[in-house]
């Protein structure tokens, strides 16, 4: 594993960082009341409020936050292909894509005030051979994790093999991959509004972030 010293300062809070963290909260803030003034349906509750934001900002920061490593040409080609099948493998069993059924009508809806903001824009497509359900917080934490994914492969000592070899054989950088799956089991669904107040979203959002803080810190890297 890489012997690369990293200070503190990784962790400390910047000040251009909070100005535009709050920036950002006060952003989806007016969302939610503009979505509460303005769609025929009601939020109740902190759940389909808090999640998708939970899972956008945290992605936005860590991908702010996260400096990724020089590497050979070599090396960033494997990240790439490793960090693409991580994002395929996470999109899957969250359920942003999947395999279609010929029995069901092909149909394409873009959702942007049905939803609440965070879930909303979603994109849901279906085909005889492809079916598509995009939320925009999951596919904003996907992407961020397939990108911490990618600067951990690079973050990884030797060739460009043993970065992909390093990466699996880590207890504490591998359980991530498997946590990322179990997130879009327990969270996936994402068809049904209603799902929304299911406490499975909850407990997909830990996931999600211990995820996102053990590929950030890469503690078997360090």
């Amino acid at each position: 594993m890489s012997t690369t010293t990293y200070s503190v300062s990784r962790f400390e809070v910047r000040r251009d960082t909070l100005l535009w963290g709050l920036l950002l909260v006060n952003t989806e803030l007016l969302l939610v009341f503009a979505y509460q003034l303005l769609s025929p349906n009601t939020i109740t509750g902190l759940t389909p409020v808090v999640v998708p934001f939970v899972w956008i900002n945290l992605g936005l920061w860590v991908v702010v936050r996260t400096d990724v490593p020089a590497a050979s040409q070599r090396r960033r080609t494997t990240g790439v292909a490793v960090a693409a099948a991580y994002f395929g493998v996470l999109a899957y069993f969250g359920g942003l894509w999947g395999l279609g059924d010929p029995a069901i009508p092909a149909s394409a809806r873009f959702e942007l005030f049905s939803l609440p903001p965070g879930w909303a824009p979603a994109l849901l497509v279906h085909t005889p051979y492809l079916r598509l359900s995009v939320l925009t917080y999951q596919l904003v934490g996907y992407l961020a994790l397939a990108y911490l994914v990618y600067a951990t492969v690079l973050d990884a000592a030797g060739s460009a093999v043993t970065g992909v070899v390093g990466l699996l054989s880590c207890v504490s950088c591998s359980w991530p991959i498997l946590a990322g799956v179990v997130t879009g089991l327990v969270g996936g669904s994402t068809a049904v509004a209603a799902a929304v107040y299911d406490q499975s979203y909850l407990l997909s959002t830990v996931v999600f972030a211990v995820t996102v803080g053990l590929l950030y810190w890469r503690p078997g890297f360090r």
